[in-house]
């Protein structure tokens, strides 16, 4: 028996195959045809539903090319989006991510609704702090300021300071002016920012499921068996995976150093569906793929993104209260980038 989300959808009419044309040939290296005739119909009826709701798409990096290329009006890293959210004028914003993001538009878009197609679209490391934590810190190191990490509940969100990105990490601790700053959860992110400046960087022991899985060893057998290969990592890895990649910086930064690089065979250290989707943009350079999905990120598919649309439902809420001291180190963030 279909369950709404699974049901199916319209069949393409002749206009809707023709102004899908273009779109398939620009994804068609990583989208296979048999799955692009399954995916088709249902991008078709999610761009008309996004009309009729007056609703924007954001979707992360690590989406998959259907998502990503198919219905996204705006995609990117987690600063991206946080700073696309703030300008939107749509009445509805679907985020295709995991929840800390959508509840980060929620809290910049008070008025909007927002939605995600997946409530169980979590976060291993959002799930690895608390707000009753950060208190405990504060009294244990009093007046030193939180830094938190947009991969956080409201409620952390809501005891901290200044929020960042792996983007901005650096720059938003060295904006503090302090020897010594709390910075949280994610302790590998935390040890390469500490690399990157003076400040003195109290951690938390939180990780990335997807990023601490690889490791140094696996980067040297990449080498061995691709000389040359460029290797491109983000700073939720583990020290020993970041030693040997030649290059580290957050989703943004990697296609942005991408851009700027003459390499012609790369690997990028990061979850799966990243690749597939610089692939697109970078036709020249071939990947080579590890494949550590994020199991959160995949929760969200084109018919969930349909029913969400349909129903205008999971929604998400944030205590105002909890919103609004949330949303002064979410803008605060954004000021300093």
């Amino acid at each position: 028996m279909q369950t709404q989300s699974e049901a199916r959808v319209p069949e393409l009419n002749p206009a809707q195959r023709a102004e899908l044309a273009p779109l398939y040939e620009r994804v068609r290296d990583v989208i296979p045809e048999v799955e692009w005739a399954v995916h088709a119909p249902y991008i078709a009826e999610i761009e008309r539903l996004k009309r009729e709701r007056n609703a924007v798409i954001l979707a992360h990096n690590y989406q998959t090319p259907e998502i990503y290329y198919g219905i996204a009006d705006i995609t990117g890293d987690s600063l991206g989006l946080a700073r696309e959210a703030a300008k939107t004028d749509a009445g509805v914003i679907v985020q295709c991510g995991v929840h800390f993001m959508a509840e980060t538009s929620k809290i910049l878009c008070p008025e909007k609704t927002v939605l995600i197609p997946d409530m169980d679209a979590g976060c291993s490391l959002a799930e690895s702090i608390t707000a009753a934590d950060i208190r405990l810190l504060r009294e244990r190191y009093p007046g030193v300021p939180v830094v938190t990490y947009v991969n956080t509940s409201a409620e952390v969100k809501a005891e901290s300071d200044i929020c960042c990105t792996s983007s901005n990490a650096v720059d938003i601790v060295e904006s503090l002016n302090s020897e010594r700053v709390i910075f949280l959860p994610d302790q590998y992110l935390g040890k390469w920012v500490a690399s990157q400046t003076d400040v003195e960087l109290i951690l938390w022991q939180g990780a990335c499921e997807v990023h601490e899985r690889f490791t140094g060893d696996e980067l040297r057998r990449y080498r061995e068996q691709h000389p040359g290969v460029h290797i491109l990592a983000h700073p939720e890895c583990p020290p020993d995976v970041l030693e040997e990649a030649d290059f580290t910086g957050s989703t943004s930064g990697l296609i942005k150093h991408l851009s700027q690089s003459d390499a012609r065979q790369v690997v990028m250290i990061t979850e799966c569906s990243m690749s597939d989707n610089v692939a697109v943009e970078f036709p020249n350079i071939d990947f080579v793929r590890p494949c550590n999905l994020c199991p959160h990120m995949k929760r969200i598919t084109l018919p969930k993104v349909l029913e969400s649309l349909r129903t205008l439902s999971p929604r998400v809420e944030v205590d105002p209260a909890i919103a609004r001291q949330a949303r002064r180190a979410v803008e605060r963030m954004l000021e300093v980038a």
